[in-house]
């Protein structure tokens, strides 16, 4: 009888695995299979750097020209030119008038966009795989002979300055500017990247004309695609298109502009407040000297950022939220919110938090008991909390790589300042390794006992006076 059954088991088992397997069979044949990407690049006689992420799969693709040129290398006369070119690639070329430009992108389906930030200046497309040569031939038209007609840049003063007007009214964006500006104090890197009104109504074309000759070279330019366009061909569409673009020997202007980008600039401890009594909320960002996108510890300050948190009042009850400043803010009613924040440059950064209040009595608390958190990340840092902002910071990077732009941007910026591209599978190897011993190496070294930039905003009479903010940071009251 065990034989039998043996036997019988045997039976089944093969009809099972035989109906498995004529299941799989069609499935294997419809099956996209998914090969791991990579980052491919290629740099051309004239220094311009192609790079790429194929994805077979994918039907769209996005491809756009990322430039190591903003608002911090401009001078303080020609600040905002770069935001001004900007406005401007969208309004003609010596090939296409502004409505053949807007038709053609619009009979593609396409989408075509820019940017400017304090270190990049960014123009890019999504469109069909198939629309891909006629987007680079596009992009290559723009950044090489848009007219900058003298009539459109007066019309886009106007422009510009409602712009002004509107980030005037964003009080985040407020602050982080003058942290900018204080941090970074008559330093290019504290400059705005709209710039000041008095020199958006002043910039000239020639202005315009000597900022793209000094900085849109080849030697300077990123052409990046992502989604279904193959390496190969984006290389020989680069060469058609942008092969002639020059690396421009200096003059004197740009020569001189050149070296104080190139210098590293000086973190100034130092504070600017703006009182407005009209405003009901106090907006305070704090900040001490954090890393650039090279430093070694680039990820150990998102790590320990992450540690320290963001909440919101609407989050509601916090204690499982994580953040240890998260539960004790929300118990004692001290703020709206606050946001912890390391923001990088290619040279240096800034690790700090931002602080929104409408307890105007009990700011000093707020500020004291956030500093004190930084000072408890130098020797009292839990392998339970480190990997809870690992996964979380893991989770932030991988999962906003979705879709093409996403995937282009990382790519472009990364080219741009580091020269190299960090695999998704190579940063979670890095953000894995982090252990609260690196945690708290960090913050001994960047956090306790340094020279903060305060900035502030609005009702802020109950803020406490600069010398105690600074004696904050060296206080073991933890």
């Amino acid at each position: 009888m065990a034989s039998q059954r043996l036997a019988l088991n045997l039976q089944r088992s093969l009809r099972s695995r035989q109906a498995l397997k004529a299941i799989q069979s069609p499935l294997r044949r419809y099956a996209n299979p998914v090969t791991p990407t990579r980052t491919e690049s290629t740099t051309l006689s004239n220094g311009l750097t192609i790079a790429t992420e194929h994805s077979p799969w994918a039907q769209t693709s996005t491809v756009g020209v990322w430039i190591d040129a903003g608002s911090r290398a401009e001078t303080d006369k020609t600040n905002g030119t770069a935001h001004f070119l900007e406005h401007l690639a969208f309004k003609g070329t010596g090939r296409r008038s502004q409505h053949q430009l807007e038709l053609e992108i619009e009979n593609m389906g396409g989408h075509l966009n820019a940017y400017t930030s304090r270190e990049n200046t960014v123009y890019y497309a999504k469109c069909f795989n198939s629309d891909v040569p006629k987007t680079v031939d596009i992009l290559s038209d723009i950044l090489q002979n848009s007219k900058l007609d003298p009539a459109a840049v007066e019309r886009e003063r106007d422009v510009i300055l409602r712009e002004q007007e509107e980030v005037d009214k964003q009080l985040e964006e407020v602050v982080f500017d003058h942290l900018h500006a204080t941090a970074y104090m008559n330093q290019p890197l504290g400059r705005t990247i709209l710039g000041p009104r008095e020199n958006i109504e002043t910039i000239s074309r020639t202005d315009l004309v000597d900022y793209i000759s000094t900085n849109y070279t080849a030697d300077r330019m990123v052409l990046v695609g992502a989604g279904g366009i193959p390496h190969e061909e984006l290389v020989k569409l680069a060469e058609k298109s942008f092969g002639s673009l020059r690396t421009a020997p200096l003059t004197s202007y740009a020569a001189d502009v050149a070296a104080e980008q190139k210098r590293k600039p000086e973190f100034i401890g130092s504070e600017v407040r703006i009182r407005d009594d009209t405003i009901p909320t106090a907006h305070i960002a704090i900040a001490v000297e954090g890393v650039s996108w090279k430093d070694d510890d680039y990820f150990t300050a998102l790590v320990t950022q992450a540690i320290v948190g963001n909440w919101d009042r609407a989050m509601g009850n916090s204690p499982y939220l994580g953040s240890r400043l998260s539960t004790f803010v929300h118990a004692n009613n001290l703020a709206n919110s606050f946001m912890s924040f390391s923001t990088s440059y290619s040279d240096t950064g800034l690790w700090g938090i931002y602080l929104v209040s409408e307890n105007l009595t009990q700011l000093d608390d707020l500020v004291h008991f956030a500093l004190r958190e930084w000072t408890r990340l130098s020797f009292n840092v839990t392998e339970a909390e480190t990997e809870r902002a690992k996964a979380q910071l893991k989770a932030s990077i991988l999962l906003s790589l979705d879709g093409t732009t996403a995937v282009a941007e990382d790519v472009g910026r990364q080219i741009v300042t580091t020269g190299r591209r960090m695999e998704p599978a190579e940063i979670e190897r890095v953000i894995g390794a982090i252990t609260e011993k690196d945690v708290m190496r960090f913050a001994q070294k960047k956090l306790w006992d340094q020279d903060v930039a305060v900035s502030a905003v609005g009702s802020i009479e109950g803020l406490l006076d600069y010398n105690r903010i600074r004696n904050d940071m060296s206080r073991n009251t933890v």
